[in-house]
């Protein structure tokens, strides 16, 4: 009976050393593996903190903020200068968005540095740069002796041009605008320079327009050909916006010599008041093979005119080298009170050609501004018509760009158009000084942009929603009705 309880007490022993090893070798195991698995986390958690934000972090902002674009990548990537981004932020007051941003310029080169410079530690700092107000977010960028500050007030933009209309201002994110074309400023030597003609009652330019012409760098001058021999000689382009009266022979004859020797000019001119004349200006267009119509273009084709007036047009948007960066974004130019124009012909030596164009039903009414109905009436000349051209030298690099309309450049119809008037003007200046040299960068809205759809389009629209869909809704609705009747009296049966 004693052997038999030793024999027993003596296997249990034996198996209990025998778990207590296995289970030694297991936890030793579990460790083991807990420890590389650690070490693996940590090494790769100290390899992606080293790796560029571009790489490890993802754009997924609605208005993709962080995300640049190809203008930006080839001033950066195309730096040969080291530049400074000074950030002057309080500490614990740092506007994420911009921060962000700043970390996606610092890794695209190693020709940019961002520096934060906080105005506690460093309260005359911004003095050197600027009079005005700082506030905290701003920025200045240099490069050697040129700089550039950029305001917090400037990189998130308010519009309240549409307040009227929409009850709130729209607001707008522009930071990669301020900074590329920064950047650009303070790295390039020469500047394009356009010249604005005054004398001649033309219109001021709007605001809009004047702020891209800055962020593109290219600065302007207005001048008088009333008082000089000769257009300067450092003119990329003349700009004749809006005149009311019109130039003498003399100016005109400087202005066509000046296209001749590879110059480049843009003009924007409507339909003439009761009193007015502009034959020698509208001279210079008409010598090139393109007549202008009298009176105010009617669109008769609802699909092109917007808010229900038929004045205020929605051109076709022709292919060109001007145009066809709005057409792949499938935007909408309008063209408020507008002339027609036509393409008579192209001489040998200049090419025309038509950048936007009416519809077949559109007509010119010759009351002008005195028209008291939309409808045609006899002596109205018939379209379609051309609202805009370019014009080339196939000797020299001569060029000019011709808008039939008076205000569109006016910052309300470019807000209407979510910004692509400005473009087109923009990209027209681009086409004849050298698309290289300027740059154009659209802000990024933070709450929306209009919707520029045609009179048929909203008028269908109306039809669904106040017709179609309430009435597919209560056919439904009758239709779920009677089958649950239906299927309540079968199960009654």
């Amino acid at each position: 009976m004693i052997s038999i309880k030793n024999s027993l007490n003596s296997a249990l022993n034996k198996n209990k050393e025998a778990l207590t090893s296995k289970t030694a070798k297991i936890g030793s195991y579990n460790f083991l593996i807990t420890v590389i698995v650690l070490l693996i986390l940590i090494g790769v958690n100290v390899l992606f903190s080293a790796l560029p934000s571009t790489i490890t972090q993802f754009d997924i902002s609605a208005a993709q903020l962080y995300s640049l674009t190809s203008s930006t990548k080839v001033v950066v990537n195309n730096l040969e200068k080291d530049v400074t981004i000074y950030w002057i932020v309080q500490s614990g007051q740092e506007d994420s968005v911009i921060e962000k941003l700043l970390d996606v310029y610092d890794d695209m080169s190693e020709h940019i540095t961002v520096v934060k410079k906080n105005p506690d530690v460093y309260p005359t700092f911004a003095q050197q740069y600027t009079e005005d107000y700082v506030s905290n977010n701003s920025l200045v960028v240099e490069c050697g002796d040129k700089y550039r500050f950029i305001s917090y007030n400037d990189i998130y933009e308010v519009d309240s041009s549409s307040y009227y209309m929409t009850g709130s201002a729209s607001s707008s994110f522009d930071g990669e605008s301020e900074i590329t074309t920064a950047i650009d400023y303070v790295v390039s030597e020469d500047l394009p320079k356009v010249y604005v003609l005054t004398g001649h009652g033309e219109s001021e330019l709007s605001s809009t327009f004047t702020d891209s012409l800055e962020k593109a760098n290219i600065e302007t001058e207005e001048f008088s050909l009333l008082n000089v021999d000769e257009i300067p000689e450092d003119a990329d382009m003349i700009l004749i916006n809006s005149p009311t009266s019109d130039l003498s022979s003399e100016e005109v004859t400087m202005l066509e010599d000046y296209i001749e020797n590879e110059g480049h000019l843009l003009v924007l001119s409507g339909p003439l008041q009761d009193d007015t004349d502009l034959s020698n200006l509208r001279g210079i267009i008409e010598s090139l093979g393109v007549s202008i119509n009298d009176g105010v273009v009617i669109e008769g084709n609802r699909d092109y005119y917007a808010f229900s007036q038929p004045y205020i047009l929605l051109p076709e948007i022709e292919s060109s080298d001007i145009t066809d960066a709005l057409i792949n974004e499938k935007s909408n130019v309008i063209v408020p009170i507008a002339s027609g124009l036509n393409v008579d012909s192209s001489s040998s030596s200049y090419t025309v050609t038509s950048l936007l164009t009416t519809s077949a039903d559109s007509f010119s009414k010759i009351a002008g501004y005195s028209l008291e109905t939309y409808e045609k009436e006899d002596g109205d000349i018939d379209g379609p018509f051309s609202l805009a051209v370019s014009v080339a030298s196939e000797l020299t690099d001569g060029k000019l760009v011709w808008v039939a309309s008076d205000v569109m450049l006016d910052d309300g119809y470019n807000s209407y158009s979510s910004g692509a008037n400005v473009d087109f003007i923009m990209n027209s200046i681009s086409w004849m000084i050298g698309e290289e040299e300027t740059i154009s960068i659209r802000s990024k809205s933070l709450d929306y942009n209009y919707l520029t759809i045609s009179e048929t389009a909203a008028k269908r629209i109306k039809i669904i929603m106040i017709f179609i869909l309430p009435i597919g809704y209560l056919v439904y609705g009758i239709d779920e009705v009677f089958r649950r009747r239906k299927e309540g009296k079968a199960v009654e049966a």
